[in-house]
C-alpha cells in the first residue's frame, strides 16, 4: 500500500494548530537537508511518522512542546 511512511516517502503535513502545511522527505542522515525539505529518518518528526498512514494525526515532541499534525498525503517519487 502506498499510502505507508516508509523511509524515501514524502510526506505532506498541516500543522493542526497554526494550519500551516509542510511537505517533508525522510532520508537517510547524510541527505537529511532541512532547508530542502529533507529530515532524517532518525529526526523525532520522522520516528512519529513512519508507519502511520495517510489521514492519520502525529503528535509530535519538539523543543518548543507538543505539536500535533495530520498527514495529508503520502508519496513516493
Amino acid at each position: 500500500s502506498g499510502d505507508k511512511v516508509l523511509f524515501g516517502a514524502t510526506v505532506t503535513l498541516v500543522d493542526e494548530d497554526t494550519e500551516e502545511e509542510v511537505t517533508y522527505q525522510i532520508v537517510g542522515d547524510y541527505e537529511a537537508d532541512i532547508t530542502k525539505g529533507l529530515i532524517s529518518i532518525n529526526a523525532p518528526i520522522a520516528r512519529a511518522l513512519v508507519g502511520k498512514k495517510q489521514g492519520a494525526s502525529v503528535e509530535v515532541k519538539t523543543p518548543n512542546g507538543e505539536k500535533s499534525y495530520e498527514i495529508l498525503k503520502v508519496e513516493f517519487k
